[in-house]
């Protein structure tokens, strides 16, 4: 019988495949109709608006309510992929926001919006939790890292195909076909999806081992790869430590792992509030600046183009400067593009500032919610850690508004990079202290350097020798 350590090897040995491809095509299209829903918001709100069908202060409430419904659905992913598994939460969750996503469509007013939109956010939250989580649990580890950054930059083109669509559809046809776009894609993914096997590592840890063993020998023949020989194989390599993790959320918080969800919650919330503070408000500050509307949408249209090169240059370094450094260096170097940017003057100097910082923005995105953040936790609560991280950044996402907004009334633009600088610092300084690196190393030999004995926890490496 394999147990989870086995399972593990076999995944991990596995030469990159079709199968792994065909995986991540699954998975990145549910998740870029979820990110897909998300930037369809402004263009909808705007037509409501000119059409009469809402208000400021509506269009408000439908903001809100969409970060309420994100922020309970990651909650929710992390309890529920842990307790019933990976694929029974990932078309929960996605049936949940299609079926929503349709109802929208035919929402008779803003307030039934409203109330769809709250049910949208649950799925739309719960599909960054569990997406990520169940990826990095089939890729080979020398590959998961980048597998992560591909997922990223795909999920983020979304922003563009919305805003075309947008552009092309609800001048002449309305806002409902955006939702009717985004729920009818959700649904036939939901369809495709159903193929999907159960994650073999969270099988093996709830002691369903023939059923893990079965999948990973189907998954070996799709990859040309003899299963007998590679149990074999797996079976010789020496036992890691055990956890000893009940995969009960009051672990996250048990002296083992109290670093570890430390660290998971702080490259979140420093991501979400860079993110916001930056991207979000970008076009505002330069308005503020006094450029016109058009040239600043010309100016944010140059800057955002560091989105994809940000997420390229994350796929070209995640395996060789790894995600805990990466994470650390590129803090650093947005920050002192941060410590720069108000000093620049000329448009083509804020450009490139902004540029800049884009594109390290993106490759913390590339390293933090996509790699790391699933990395930390062994599998027996990775949902839930992964959940309980995102939760509290989208909480933290709520107030940055107005902590962005206070301090660029109390001292412009340089009081709101002196918030992305000292967030980005923060975030190096905790990471940099208690994160482990998880480069080329499976998730198993990650989760093992928090070992069972509380005494003789030394995070980054295993506290008992071998």
């Amino acid at each position: 019988m394999q147990n989870a350590a086995t399972i593990g090897r076999r995944l991990d040995g596995l030469p990159l495949s079709g199968y792994h491809w065909r995986l991540l095509g699954l998975i990145a299209a549910g998740m870029y109709f979820d990110s897909f829903d998300i930037y369809i918001a402004g263009t909808v709100l705007a037509a409501m608006i000119h059409s009469g069908e809402s208000t400021l202060k509506l269009n408000a409430l439908f903001v809100s309510v969409t970060f309420i419904g994100m922020m309970v659905g990651a909650w929710m992913s992390g309890v529920l992929g842990d307790r019933f598994g990976r694929r029974f939460c990932y078309q929960f969750n996605l049936g949940i926001y299609g079926f929503a996503s349709i109802a929208a469509a035919l929402a008779p007013s803003i307030y039934w919006l409203i109330f769809f939109r709250l049910i949208m956010g649950l799925g739309m939250g719960a599909e960054i939790v569990v997406g990520y989580g169940t990826l990095s649990e089939f890729i080979p580890s020398k590959w998961r890292g980048r597998f992560g950054t591909i997922l990223n930059l795909i999920i983020n083109t979304s922003l563009f195909l919305s805003t075309f669509l947008g552009w092309l559809i609800v001048p002449h046809y309305g806002w409902r076909w955006m939702f009717a776009i985004a729920g009818c894609g959700a649904l036939f993914v939901w369809f495709l999806r159903k193929s999907m096997p159960e994650s073999p590592r969270w099988l093996a840890v709830r002691n369903r081992t023939q059923e893990a063993n079965e999948i990973v020998s189907r998954i070996e023949t799709a990859c040309n790869v003899d299963s007998n020989a590679s149990m074999a194989a797996a079976a010789q390599q020496p036992d890691l430590n055990n956890t000893g993790d009940t995969g009960r959320f009051g672990d996250l918080f048990s002296q083992r792992m109290l670093t570890r969800t430390i660290t998971g919650i702080t490259v979140l919330v420093a991501l979400f509030t860079v993110n916001y503070a930056f991207v979000s408000w970008i076009p505002t500050f330069l308005v503020k600046q006094g450029h016109s509307i058009s040239n600043s949408l010309g100016i944010t249209a140059i800057m955002f183009a560091g989105g994809p090169i940000g997420s390229l240059i994350a796929f070209a370094l995640a395996e060789k400067v790894g995600r805990k450094w990466g994470i650390v260096i590129f803090s650093l170097i947005c920050a002192g593009f941060g410590v720069v940017y108000p000093f620049a003057q000329s448009a083509v100097a804020i450009t490139a500032m902004g540029f800049a910082i884009t594109c390290c923005i993106y490759v913390l995105s590339s390293f933090s919610v996509a790699t790391y953040v699933p990395e930390l936790f062994p599998t027996e609560l990775r949902l839930r850690g992964s959940g309980l991280a995102n939760t509290v950044g989208r909480a933290t996402s709520i107030g940055v508004p107005y902590a962005v907004a206070g301090a660029f009334t109390g001292f412009g633009i340089a009081g709101v990079l002196t918030l992305i600088v000292g967030t980005l610092l923060l975030q190096a300084i905790i990471v940099g202290l208690l994160g482990p690196e998880t480069k080329n190393r499976s998730l198993e030999a990650i989760a093992s350097d928090v070992t069972a004995t509380p005494d003789n926890v030394v995070e980054g490496r295993t506290a008992t020798a071998k």
